[in-house]
C-alpha cells in the first residue's frame, strides 16, 4: 500500500472558481487501546520517523525512575518534558527551574542554538541582535529531562545524545517495550535536536498515543502514563505555545484529548473518552497540509461538536493569501477514512 492524495492546495478567483494546483500525499491510522487498526487513509503501516511525536516516550525512562518526585518536578515542568516548545518566557523559565534543580545550566544542553519557534508562529520579526542560546530551542524541555536521567543515574552528563550513551540505550529499550517491536527493527536516524529518533510503523504510533490518552488507565505503565497525559492535557501551553496547532487541538479537547506534533508533518493523538489513537503523515513532509488533514480526521470521526468546529474552525480550510492579504485559493482536504485497511489506491 501507498500513501494517497490526502490534501490540495487550490489557486483562482472568486467568480471563477479555484482550480487544484498541489497535491500532498499521506497516511492516517486510526486504532483502539488494544492496538486494532479501525479506520485509515494510505498505508496505516507507513514507516514513519517519529521526530517530535515521540518526546512523551523519551521521558518514560525517566518517568519510570521517579524522576520527577526525586527532583521535585512541577507538572508544568514535566510537560516541557514532552515539548516542542516556542520559546516564550514562561518556557524558558521552566527549563530554567529544571536545570537549576538537577545542578547544572544551559551549557549542558546539547540540542543545539535555535530561535525561538514564537517569531515564526505570531509573525513577529525575531531581534536581530540577540544570541540565541539552547535554552531557546524548542527541545530544551526534553533535553533537561534527558540531562535529568543522568543525574539521577550518575551516568555522564557529556554527550548524553551519542546512541551509545547508558541515557539513549535506556531510551531505545523502553520505547521498544512500550512500543511492542523488536530494537533491531526500529531505524534510527539523528533527530533536529541531535537526539537519536526513530521510525515506526504509523499504526504503532497511534497504539502509543491511544495507550497515553489513557493515561493511568494504561494495563501495563499506567503510573508514568497517567504522569505524561495528565501533565501534557492539563498544561498544553507548555507542550506547545501561542498559536500553535498542538495548544489548539489539546484545548478544544478538554483534557481529553492529548496531542504532539512532530517535524515534517507527522501528528499524533490520543482521545481518552473514545479510547482512540490518531497518527498522521503527510509524505512530503508539508505542515500546511497537515493542520487540515488532522481537521478531517477529527471531524471524519465525529469528535467535533459545533463548539469544538468554532474553536478550530481556521484549521479545517485554511485561506491562502498573496503578499496583498488577497485571498489566492485555499488548502482542502481530499480523503475519506475507510474502516480497517484502507484499500489500496
Amino acid at each position: 500500500m501507498q500513501p494517497i492524495p490526502l490534501v490540495a492546495t487550490t489557486r483562482g478567483y472568486p467568480d471563477s472558481g479555484n482550480v487544484i494546483e498541489n497535491v500532498h500525499a499521506g497516511s492516517v491510522a486510526v486504532v483502539d487501546v488494544q492496538g486494532r487498526l479501525l479506520f485509515s487513509a494510505g498505508d496505516p503501516h507507513y514507516p514513519t520517523f517519529t521526530r517530535s511525536a515521540l518526546k512523551p516516550f523519551q521521558a518514560l525512562p525517566f518517568i519510570l525512575s521517579d524522576g520527577p518526585s526525586r527532583f521535585g518536578l512541577t507538572r508544568e515542568e514535566v510537560a516541557l518534558l514532552c515539548a516542542s516548545h516556542s520559546g516564550e518566557d514562561k518556557h524558558l523559565a521552566g527549563v530554567q527551574a529544571i536545570l537549576d534543580k538537577i545542578g547544572l545550566d544551559p551549557g549542558h544542553l546539547e540540542c543545539g542554538c535555535a530561535t525561538p519557534l514564537f517569531y515564526e508562529f505570531t509573525g513577529q520579526k525575531a531581534p536581530q541582535d540577540r544570541d540565541w542560546t539552547p535554552l531557546h530551542h524548542n527541545c530544551s524541555g526534553k533535553h533537561s529531562g534527558f540531562l535529568a536521567w543522568c543525574r539521577l543515574h550518575g551516568a555522564p552528563t557529556a554527550n548524553y545524545v551519542d546512541r551509545a550513551h547508558p541515557l539513549q540505550q535506556a531510551i531505545r529499550a523502553a520505547l521498544a517495550d512500550v512500543a511492542g517491536v523488536p530494537a533491531g527493527r526500529m531505524p534510527v536516524g539523528l533527530d533536529g535536536c541531535s537526539a537519536p529518533n526513530y521510525a515506526l510503523p504509523l499504526s504503532t504510533l497511534a497504539h502509543l498515543y491511544a495507550r497515553l490518552g489513557q493515561g493511568s488507565a494504561d494495563p501495563r505503565l499506567g503510573g508514568a502514563m497517567g504522569i505524561l497525559c495528565d501533565a501534557m492535557t492539563a498544561h498544553p501551553d507548555m507542550v506547545s505555545g501561542t498559536a500553535r496547532t498542538d495548544l489548539a487541538w489539546m484545548t478544544a479537547g478538554g483534557g481529553d484529548w492529548v496531542a504532539k506534533i512532530g517535524a515534517d508533518a507527522v501528528q499524533a493523538i490520543g482521545i481518552r473518552s473514545a479510547g482512540l489513537g490518531i497518527a498522521i503523515k503527510i509524505a512530503d513532509g508539508n505542515s500546511r497540509a497537515l493542520h487540515p488533514a488532522v481537521y478531517g480526521v477529527l471531524d471524519q470521526l465525529g469528535l467535533l461538536d459545533d463548539a469544538r468546529r468554532a474553536q478550530l474552525e481556521e484549521y479545517r480550510q485554511p485561506l491562502i493569501r498573496n503578499a496583498r492579504g488577497t485571498v489566492a485559493g485555499d488548502i482542502r482536504t481530499l480523503f475519506t477514512l475507510e474502516r480497517g485497511e484502507a484499500t489500496s489506491a
